[in-house]
């Protein structure tokens, strides 16, 4: 009973000081109003949404930094970066979703804060909501497409981020190829790397590294944050009242909040994240359907993909998980993910019924199937054929990975669908996944996929 009433003691103890150490911050923090006169809202889920945004401002930069960092030019007062962090509510679970700054959008009737011309509603891409209106006008565009209600608005420029990072000890990541990039100065050979403020900073910045760009550089920023929640969580920050005030002084004296993001919620989150693991935290990138949708006065854009983005979404709102649950098992890995190959099963065999089944084991592994299996020209196939065009051969092989002994064919012009033929064989349908963790349905990894080892 001793024991038990010091334990309990010491608790309350340690929440009073935590709760005192970190009350004075809010007075650092500097102060927006992001959600003022808004109406029409959406209807707000379960847990809680914070509208993540990165600007490129730089104005607290010193001149060795930007020289050494490649952080020179002028600002364009836009966003590079714009996250939806939803919490859950039992604070267990924190999902990640991406909003690519190209993404096409529409912009609601607002006045233009630099030049006070009232606008009506247009389309504009994402980033340029916050030229055009600020915080107010980025969270009601992002409000109006996702449907997702924001309850807290965050906005992170270069300075607080390389403090974050550099107050944290720095941060680790692993690289499986080298990575160079001129423009912003990264160059890391293959291995692991612990970066501080500056080097995390060119990591994330990069878009010059690969063919993928933007959705690259997204790519990299959810590793970062991954790796980030990781070194938080494993560090004892949490866990030390102290350290936890230093990192949340550092990181709030050069954010902008929204007014009600205050002391209870940062220890809110604190308590919430010392029982976080890397697999507590999901990352992905809003689905996108047209890569280059081309816009009058815009360029080209990226149109997100309207059925599965509002899949999305809506498990967001409901407050359900964005990754699948994952039972350990042997799977082969394979180039492309069954979730992104369409497929049509024929029935090649006089046995009735050989088409539909089929069908519904290569759904339950995740293929696109069309659900409407048909009878094949030819009745006499003994053995199951994977018929493709020649454009999506590694979508072919990935699909003959799952069905041992199946003989590639290749048929010019058929088109994305790939064509299964069922045979006499009667092989089963053996289990895929994608080699790469951010193929899939929504592309959604854990961040212990994704950390270093």
């Amino acid at each position: 009973m001793r024991a038990v009433t010091a334990l309990s003691v010491g608790v309350l103890a340690s929440a009073g000081i935590g709760h005192a150490l970190v009350t004075g911050l809010d007075a650092d923090i500097a102060r927006v109003d992001p959600f003022k006169d808004m109406k029409n809202r959406p209807e707000a889920g379960n847990g809680m949404n914070v509208l993540l945004v990165g600007t490129d401002g730089r104005d607290r930069i010193t001149p060795e930094e930007r020289t050494k960092y490649r952080l020179g030019g002028l600002p364009c007062h836009c966003t590079d970066t714009i996250m939806i962090v939803h919490i859950s509510a039992e604070r267990d679970r924190a999902s990640i979703v991406s909003l690519p700054r190209d993404s096409y959008a529409e912009a609601p009737a607002h006045t233009d804060r630099i030049s006070g011309e009232r606008h009506d509603p247009h389309p504009v891409k994402l980033n340029a909501a916050y030229a055009e209106g600020g915080p107010q006008l980025t969270v009601r565009t992002v409000e109006n497409m996702t449907h997702v209600k924001i309850d807290h608005y965050l906005e992170v420029d270069f300075t607080s981020f390389m403090k974050t990072v550099d107050v944290l000890g720095g941060v680790e990541i692993c690289t499986t190829e080298p990575m160079t990039d001129l423009y912003t100065g990264l160059d890391l050979p293959a291995g692991p790397h612990e970066l501080n403020g500056g080097q995390a900073l060119q990591y994330v910045r990069s878009r010059h590294v690969d063919s993928a760009s933007d959705l690259g550089r997204m790519q990299r920023q959810q590793r970062f944050l991954a790796a980030l929640i990781e070194r938080a969580t494993s560090s004892g920050v949490l866990l030390n009242p102290m350290r936890f005030r230093d990192v949340t002084g550092a990181v709030l004296g050069s954010v902008r909040a929204d007014k009600g993001f205050g002391t209870d919620d940062l220890l809110d989150l604190g308590r919430a994240m010392r029982s976080f693991s890397p697999s507590s935290s999901e990352f992905t990138t809003v689905p996108i359907g047209e890569l280059k949708f081309a816009v009058r006065g815009l360029g080209e854009t990226l149109k997100w993909d309207p059925a599965k983005s509002a899949k999305l979404f809506r498990a967001l709102r409901e407050d359900r998980p964005l990754a699948p649950h994952r039972v350990r098992s042997k799977v082969v890995r394979v180039e492309v993910a069954p979730q992104q190959i369409s497929v049509q099963v024929e029935n090649g065999t006089l046995t009735e019924g050989r088409g539909k089944r089929l069908d519904r084991a290569l759904a339950a592994t995740g293929f696109h199937t069309t659900g409407n299996p048909v009878n094949s020209a030819e009745r006499t196939h003994e053995r199951t054929v994977v018929a493709y065009d020649p454009r999506w051969d590694r979508s072919a092989r990935s699909l003959a990975a799952a069905l041992p002994g199946a003989e590639l064919r290749e048929m010019p012009g058929q088109g994305p669908t790939l064509k299964v033929i069922a045979g006499s064989d009667g092989r089963a349908v053996r289990k895929v996944k994608a080699a790469d963790p951010y193929q899939g349905e929504f592309g959604v990894v854990t961040g212990d996929q994704v950390v270093c080892p």
